[in-house]
Formats: C-alpha cells, sequence, structure tokens
C-alpha cells in the first residue's frame, strides 16, 4: 500500500450560538472544519482534521510511502523543513496527515484506532467546555444543563475580562453540576490574555469563593517563568499547552517546573500527542487534551497512563461528518468501526460550503491590539472590528 494523492474538504460546525473566549467572539455561529482526505493506490482512505494549508510543503514525505510506517513518516515530515522550521501552519499540516496515517493503519488493521494503540477501555473522561464567553447567564445554564444531561460533573469555563462576572458564572455552573457530584470540578480558561501579577490578584480573587481545579493560559505560552510564578502564588493548578506546536517546546515550562496539567491540541496529530504524554509521564504530570471536532485524539487518550480528562466543546458532529463516538457518563464512548471512526459526505459537504462562504478572519485566533492591557476590567472581548459589542455595555 502507498499513499498517492490527497484531497482538502472545508465544512462547517454550526453550534447554534456564538463561541468565543477573553481574545474575541466568532462573527456567525457557524465555524470552519477542514477535513484532509489522503488517498492510496488500494482505494482505502485516510482522513485528517485540522488546517493544512501548508501541505504541499509536506507531502512528499508521505508521498508514495506505506502508511502504516506512521511514526518513521512523522519525523520524516519534520525532517524534510528543518530549516525553515515546523511551527505553526506547517505542524498543522503534519498534524492532520499523521491523524489520516494512523486512521489508514487501523482501518488496515480491520480495528478502532483505540484498539491499535493498546488501549483496554473504550470510555474516555472529560469535561464540559462550551466556549461560552458570548452568553449570558441564562443561556450559559441552559448550555451546560445540556452538558449535565450527559453525566459530565466537570466543566471549563471562558473568562478574564471582570472577577465578578467570571465568579457569578462559576457559581452558577457549579450548582448545575452539583446534581452529579458534591463537589463539581471547575476551570477557568484566561486564553493568555494577563501578565503574572494580573493572574495571581485575579485568580486570588476567584478562590475566596470557588475552588479551581485549574486555570489555564494565564499568561503567555512560552512564558515558564511567569508561568512558575503564578504557579506558586495560588492554589489552582496551572495548565498550558495546547498552543505549544513541538515537543522541544514543551521543554522549558517542564524544566521551569511551571505547569502542573500539560495540555495538547488535538489538531496537532496522533503522535505529536503520545510523545507529549510520554515526556510527561516522565515529570509524574497528567495530560488533558484540548478538543477539536470529532475528538480524534480521544483514541490515543484512551491508551495512556497519565490520561486526566478530555475536553469536550460540543455534543453533534460538524455538517457532512458521522462519528462513531457517544457522549455520555461525562466523557466519550469510542466505537468500533476501523479507524478514528469519522465517515464524511462530501456530496453533503460541497453543498454546505456552496450555500455558506468562508467567514470573514475574527474571533479568538485573533489576538486584540491591547490584550491585557486595562487598568479597569475590560467589558469583554472585542468584536471583528477591535470594539466592544453592544451586548457587552454596562447599563
Amino acid at each position: 500500500m502507498k499513499v498517492t494523492g490527497y484531497r482538502s474538504l472545508l465544512t462547517k460546525h454550526d453550534w447554534g450560538r456564538l463561541t468565543g473566549d477573553a481574545n474575541g467572539v466568532m462573527p456567525e455561529p457557524l465555524t470552519d472544519v477542514h477535513v484532509l482526505i489522503l488517498e492510496t493506490d488500494e482505494g482505502l482512505e485516510g482522513i485528517g482534521l485540522g488546517a493544512h494549508g501548508d501541505i504541499d510543503r509536506v507531502f512528499g514525505a508521505v508521498e508514495g510511502e506505506d502508511p502504516r510506517a506512521v511514526t518513521a513518516l512523522y519525523d520524516r515530515m519534520l525532517a524534510w523543513v528543518f530549516k525553515t522550521g515546523h511551527a505553526g501552519a506547517t505542524f498543522g499540516a503534519i498534524g492532520a496527515i499523521d491523524m489520516a496515517l494512523w486512521d489508514l493503519k487501523a482501518k488496515v488493521a480491520g480495528e478502532p484506532l483505540w484498539r491499535t494503540l493498546g488501549a483496554l477501555d473504550r470510555f474516555v473522561p472529560g469535561y464540559a467546555s462550551g466556549l461560552d464567553i458570548s452568553l449570558d447567564d441564562d443561556a450559559l445554564v441552559a448550555l451546560y444543563e445540556g452538558f449535565a444531561d450527559r453525566g459530565f460533573g466537570a466543566a471549563k469555563l471562558k473568562g478574564g475580562h471582570d472577577v465578578t462576572h467570571d465568579l457569578r458564572r462559576l457559581v452558577a455552573v457549579r450548582d448545575v453540576l452539583q446534581r452529579n457530584t458534591s463537589h463539581p470540578a471547575l476551570m477557568l480558561d484566561a486564553n493568555e490574555s494577563w501578565n503574572r501579577t494580573q493572574a495571581v490578584r485575579f485568580i486570588e480573587e476567584l478562590e475566596r469563593t470557588v475552588d479551581l481545579a485549574w486555570i489555564e493560559e494565564p499568561v503567555r505560552r512560552w512564558d515558564a517563568a511567569g508561568l512558575a510564578s503564578v504557579r506558586q502564588h495560588i492554589r489552582a493548578a496551572v495548565a498550558t499547552g495546547e498552543n505549544l506546536t513541538g515537543l522541544e517546546q514543551f521543554r522549558p515550562l517542564l524544566d521551569a517546573d511551571a505547569v502542573d496539567i500539560v495540555q495538547v491540541g488535538n489538531v496537532w496529530g496522533i503522535t505529536n500527542f503520545l510523545r507529549v504524554a510520554a515526556v510527561a509521564h516522565s515529570y509524574d504530570l497528567p495530560v488533558s487534551p484540548v478538543a477539536y471536532h470529532a475528538n480524534p485524539v480521544a483514541h490515543a487518550a484512551a491508551a495512556i497512563p497519565n490520561h486526566l480528562s478530555f475536553e469536550v466543546q460540543h455534543l453533534t458532529a460538524p455538517i457532512g461528518l458521522t462519528i462513531d463516538q457517544e457522549i455520555q457518563d461525562g466523557g466519550i464512548v469510542l466505537g468500533d468501526e476501523p479507524g478514528l471512526g469519522v465517515r464524511v459526505d462530501e456530496k453533503h459537504i460541497e453543498a454546505v460550503r456552496a450555500a455558506n462562504p468562508v467567514a470573514r478572519l475574527a474571533g479568538p485566533h485573533v489576538r486584540p491590539p491591547r490584550a491585557g492591557l486595562s487598568l479597569v476590567p475590560d467589558l469583554g472581548p472585542v468584536d471583528a472590528s477591535g470594539e466592544t459589542p453592544a451586548r457587552w455595555a454596562r447599563a
């Protein structure tokens, strides 16, 4: 079997609401989902998810090769961009190809990927995470009522602008989840919106009322000294790592004793997750994958000894995708379909794309021009124009 080519598709996920974080809110309820289909000379196809605009820089490393040699091909892709670097969009392309290669490897074996990777149990414990910063209190409670119906006893909220606002929301979600557990786990994600002093003051205020399991990305992703300082001054654990593109980027944080929960983005692929998890395990640290559409890394999370909890952002699949998994009992129940268990309806996706052109670039992936630079509490995330939306204005 040899890799012969690829197809790229763009579909949408319909959240039914706006999503965002401290850096901004998406301009519409629909967000893009990039799908990579890796073709072989035997007709079997592998599915990878995630933006892969730089795929032509690395595809030559796998073209004509046996897709079952996944880890060797992963290293070969890294080697192909040794001089120019593999961070950013290139790492995303490598991750999407890697995911598709693992999908093929498990399909050839005729088993789900979690079996191929050596997992014993198909259940992956998780926590609810609604990307919820744009929601008012009633909508927030309604969202997490839905997660509570699926058995979740832990939740991560987006915040970082106004401590009073965030505290009220955390308490509201805690009350919702108490029907499943007497001690819900609560987390807050600031998405790199503070410096170390702001972070400590903000978190200390929250901790007077709520018991935070962790604070996520309190300062910039590369700030090992800042993360270590925050960690030393608060009770909550510090979680970070989802935006690190490469195993070597975790080393400064681990050497500085700057992280309690090692996070890995689903979008960076299976091999990267397995390697980061192994390094974290050598430090006796747990790992927690940050979700992406279809939760592909859940298969790998089921197979490692130090998985803590998997971020579950949504209860439905992107348009045109069918996923062999169930969200129940506070986690992900993986199915028995070979590979990742992702089926693609290409005709449906093409019809959706024609009817819904690509949205303008805005939202939480675009860092605000004055992120973190405010002497008084911000009113809320800015919109695509850089202005604070009217819905955030105070009376």
